[in-house]
């Protein structure tokens, strides 16, 4: 009987110091938690200006059996990387997270699992509250401030959007392959586009976050591109009827 596999996507751009030791660290980590599933890492270099060398690429594919590089430039933006991360995922199972792990191993398997047992084909990962206390005041509220965008002008249930953990099967992989927006709220389109796609099961998945994750600054400039994306969205979705995904209870 052939092994369950599983692609892991890694958008990568201008990664800090120690970054491959951390995704050899993560495969290790994972590999424990699921020593039956074949894990084929898939890593997209967005452009990046610095920080990934040829030793680096040559490490991890000694490190991990099986591995994918992909680089292009110019940068593009996280949304546009996933998107060619998971186009060339090969697997039932997929799921994509950042190249720094910043999520508990525990939490990604959790992900695996609901997938894995074909109780839903979209895995969106949700903070609790213990994230929210942990992050700096600028960025909890502007957290905040879009989930309350999201709850009152597309009225999508599940409003933690930009969570950096999800999976999905193959009819989730579809719909993410529709989405258009290149940076961050990518995460965010996908969700909407689920939210509207027949009989599409959707299912948010409680996560945690490691202990000595350090969060980067959100410049305005990303904040006013993301306004515009958001506004794309909204305007999207006035002229698109609503047929809902069938959504699950948070595991």
């Amino acid at each position: 009987m052939n092994k369950p596999q599983l692609d892991i996507v890694l958008p990568c751009y201008n990664p800090a110091k120690g970054w491959t030791a951390k995704v050899t660290e993560g495969f290790r980590q994972i590999q424990a938690l699921l020593p039956g599933v074949e894990l084929h890492f898939i890593l997209v270099n967005d452009g990046s200006s610095r920080a990934i060398s040829q030793e680096d690429i040559d490490g991890l594919k000694s490190a991990l059996p099986d591995f994918t590089y992909l680089s292009y430039t110019p940068n593009r933006g996280k949304g546009h990387a996933l998107r060619r991360g998971v186009a060339a995922s090969r697997h039932a199972c997929c799921i994509f997270t950042d190249v720094d792990f910043p999520y508990t191993p525990e939490s990604l398997v959790r992900i695996y699992r609901q997938l894995e047992a074909g109780e839903t084909d979209v895995a969106v990962g949700i903070k609790d509250a213990r994230y929210y206390a942990g992050i700096p005041v600028f960025r909890r509220r502007i957290s905040k401030l879009l989930r309350w965008l999201i709850r009152t002008f597309l009225r999508i249930s599940i409003t933690d959007t930009q969570c950096g953990l999800k999976g999905f099967n193959q009819r989730g992989k579809e719909v993410f392959l529709q989405t258009t927006i290149d940076r961050y709220l990518a995460d965010l389109e996908f969700i909407f586009l689920a939210d509207r796609t027949p009989g599409l099961r959707m299912q948010a998945i409680a996560v945690e976050l490691k202990p000595d994750v350090v969060f980067s600054q959100v410049s305005w400039k990303i904040l006013l591109m993301e306004g515009m994306n958001f506004s794309r969205v909204f305007l999207r979705s006035l002229i698109t009827k609503k047929t809902p995904a069938k959504q699950m209870q948070a595991f």
